[in-house]
């Protein structure tokens, strides 16, 4: 194990040194730069830009330099924690992201929980219920929230929190609270916000964790090790957590691969309509910008978790289901 371990993380550095490439390229590839957007941008509402300042600012971050030069500084600085600057909001990109980042990962993660606490126990329940009027109602929810997209949700929560009770909902926050220092006044009015975001942002990861386990858990109850146990007269409770149940998990420890990076980016629509103060809307239009240092060091970001959680989701398959051992070594 230690010695896949290893193997796994010297190839994660070629694989991360394609991804930059990629990257960069693929924000390189529309035509232009952020200051020739900037510059249009400025055109378009007729105001004139600066542009003195404009052609300092380029040849001080080497955008008058070739392609090359340029990514060897980008990824440069990005391995001393140097993450550039953000030309849209005029500060280094570590300062840009600030409190949105924890807002995205309290959001995410709150999310991910209320998600898991739901989808096990109704998962379970639709499986060893089968064909169960409680059955047919989960599964008709189920699908209904796999079918209404999050952002659709939120615009009818929204409008309805309006028509009926003329009040708007969006924010992670009050008004008054925005851009200002934590304070206990401003931690409570998050709490009081919070819990919008994570039933609309948890409604479809909800209903596909439920109809995965569901089916996964039924595969596992037909088997013959199931029968015998039943047979020998062993609990109910016991024959379907000792192994049925264990089993059925296979597919949530795999997900753990794309956790880490949604924890992030994830649910980027949604907050575009709620107005959330997380990092998604930021994303977006860093890439629209073509606000190279934000844009290029979020999707690195994204790139490291999501290479380092499908190492930690392997390796918790490996210890958790001895097949995945057994049928992963060498055969003679």
């Amino acid at each position: 194990m230690i010695r896949y371990i290893l193997w796994r993380i010297l190839v994660m550095i070629p694989t991360l040194v394609l991804i930059s490439m990629l990257v960069f390229t693929i924000i390189e590839l529309p035509p232009g730069d952020y200051f020739e957007s900037y510059v249009a941008e400025m055109r378009a509402i007729g105001e004139s830009a600066d542009m003195q300042e404009i052609d300092e600012l380029r040849a001080r971050y080497g955008f008058d330099q070739p392609l090359p030069i340029r990514y060897l500084h980008w990824v440069g600085g990005m391995l001393v924690g140097d993450f550039g600057y953000s030309f849209e909001y005029r500060l280094p990109v570590s300062d840009v992201v600030g409190d949105r980042l924890w807002l995205t990962v309290l959001v995410s993660v709150v999310t991910i929980i209320v998600t898991w606490l739901l989808a096990f126990p109704i998962g379970i329940y639709s499986a060893t219920h089968q064909y169960s009027w409680g059955d047919y109602g989960l599964t008709l929810l189920g699908l209904i929230g796999l079918a209404v997209p999050n952002f659709v949700l939120a615009l009818i929560l929204m409008y309805f929190a309006n028509v009926w009770f003329g009040t708007s909902i969006g924010h992670l926050m009050d008004q008054k609270y925005l851009n200002q220092p934590m304070s206990w006044d401003k931690a409570l009015s998050i709490l009081e916000h919070l819990w919008i975001p994570v039933i609309i942002i948890g409604t479809a990861g909800t209903a596909g964790m439920v109809r995965r386990l569901r089916a996964n858990l039924l595969d596992e109850l037909r088997k013959q090790y199931v029968m015998t146990a039943r047979a020998k007269g062993l609990h109910p409770f016991k024959v379907l957590t000792k192994y049925p149940l264990r089993m059925s998990l296979n597919f949530f420890i795999s997900d753990i691969g794309s956790i880490l990076p949604q924890i992030i980016s994830g649910a980027e629509i949604t907050a575009v309509v709620l107005s959330l103060e997380t990092t998604g809307p930021m994303l977006i239009k860093a890439l629209q910008t073509q606000d190279m240092y934000l844009a290029g060091s979020f999707l690195m970001f994204l790139a490291v978790l999501t290479v380092v959680g499908v190492l930690i989701s392997d390796i918790a398959l490996a210890l958790f289901d001895p097949r995945i051992r057994l049928y992963g070594g060498k055969t003679r």
